[in-house]
């Protein structure tokens, strides 16, 4: 076992954290499945309108690879599939029945089952961040066992019980690499896994990214492949070769500053939002904005919306539309947040847990070259010069400046920090996609 110690980085301490640590049972009035969740697969229909499917039946596969397959979470009738601008696929809406019946998958490998369930989409690959290509052999395999991003659940909750499950997932993903499964965990945890490589990472957020772990741990070069995936993943992965059945049961904090009573729910994936959040909203539910995921990486649903991959975190935060605010960036208040010791919150030891809010504080600008990038990054790439080549599109810079290692969540937490206020992950995901296309 190797210790890391990353000092680069910063804990966000929102108001909202999560509180009982025992779960409540929810069950949900509809599920959905996007394909905009699955980076890299090109969808291409299994069902139409009004099927009756079962909890691990196909709904779409991927236009290049076929055998790469998205499945339904629960048993029940295809209600509608919503489309968007020229007829994109957005989501494939399941009115569930009452008897949740499974499909038994006859695989007999792991690569088969996890291609057949549709487990092999919740993988990433390195380069590019996504789905990984079912014909290439990785270098190496990375799980990361512990989640650092902010009012996320402890990953030692989400895996409570499914030991034997998680061993049983690492022996099978080491049969599909010629190389280690590194596995990545906080000092405190208590794993023992065997077939596998263990190091602890301590530091602040990003250190749980499982593309921060494999940077410090044996980065990717030009022409490498290598697969990332979180501990939850690999503990299903155990369970559906022990049963053969797609385990759809997940482990949800929803959290944040505008819930009532932040909690654990157990519910299945792709779960309403209107069902885990039901009387649990402070306020106007007008007034707030609901974020699939954590505040840095999750994406903004409406309360009609569906829990998204990767199915663990559901934040509420307030939702301001009106920016206007007294003396501004002048302001001299204690509850403004700052991460430099220009406000009176640092001079007067910082005010925990802070109150966060939608506001951006400020607009976009031109690229300040303040090393602020650098300071959220623990990767050795040099951070601010890698998003110009990116938005440059200078693939040769790309390349040398660590193009290959990075995916768009290693930038969140630069991106909130950011005095420029650009879109730094957004700017990283349209440049892997181009450098993917020119690439292939």
């Amino acid at each position: 076992m190797s210790n890391f110690k990353l000092k680069k980085g910063v804990n966000l301490s929102l108001a909202g954290a999560l509180g009982s640590t025992s779960a409540v049972s929810v069950p949900a009035k509809r599920f959905a499945v996007v394909p905009d969740d699955y980076t890299g697969v090109i969808p291409r229909l299994e069902v139409k309108e009004g099927d009756k499917v079962l909890a691990g039946d196909a709904l779409f596969h991927d236009k290049n690879h076929p055998e790469i397959k998205v499945t339904s979470p629960v048993s029940g009738k295809i209600e509608a599939i919503e489309r968007g601008e020229r007829r994109k696929i957005l989501a494939i809406v399941i009115e569930p029945d009452s008897e949740n019946q499974f499909k038994v998958y006859d695989a007999k490998d792991a690569r088969e089952l996890m291609l057949e369930s549709g487990l092999w989409a919740a993988m990433r690959q390195r380069p590019y961040d996504v789905v990984p290509e079912p014909d290439v052999k990785p270098r190496d395999i990375f799980v990361t066992a512990f989640d650092s991003a902010p009012l996320a659940a402890p990953m030692s909750l989400l895996l409570e019980g499914k030991a034997e499950h998680l061993q049983r997932g690492i022996d099978a993903l080491a049969k599909l690499t010629a190389g280690k499964v590194w596995v990545g965990c906080s000092p405190d945890a208590e794993l023992s896994l065997k077939g596998c490589e263990v190091n602890t990472f301590a530091g602040p957020h990003p250190a749980g990214n499982a593309g921060v772990q494999l940077a410090n741990v044996k980065p990717v070069n030009k022409g490498e492949v290598v697969w990332t995936l979180d501990a939850v993943t690999v503990a299903r992965l155990g369970e559906l070769i022990a049963t053969k059945k797609l385990p759809v049961e997940t482990l949800v904090a929803v959290v944040g500053e505008s819930v009532k009573q932040p909690k654990l729910v157990k519910c299945t994936m792709g779960a309403d939002i209107a069902s885990l959040t039901a009387g649990n909203i402070a306020g106007d539910p007008q007034a707030v904005r609901i974020i699939s995921g954590n505040v840095l990486t999750g994406v903004k649903v409406a309360q009609s919306g569906y829990l998204r991959f990767p199915f663990r975190q559901i934040t509420v935060i307030p939702e301001v539309k009106n920016d206007a605010e007294f003396m501004g960036w002048a302001s001299l208040s204690p509850k403004k947040f700052s991460l430099y010791s220009s406000f009176t919150c640092r001079l007067f030891g910082a005010r925990k847990p802070f109150s966060f809010d939608s506001k951006l504080n400020g607009g976009e600008r031109a690229i300040i070259m303040s090393g602020e990038y650098d300071r959220m990054l623990p990767m050795d790439i040099y951070a601010e010069f890698l998003i110009k080549a990116i938005i440059a599109f200078d693939i040769d810079k790309m390349e040398q400046l660590g193009i290959y290692e990075v995916a768009p969540e290693d930038f969140a937490l630069a991106e909130f920090a950011d005095t420029s206020k650009l879109p730094l992950q957004r700017i990283v995901r349209e440049g892997l996609d181009k450098l993917r296309k020119e690439m292939n």
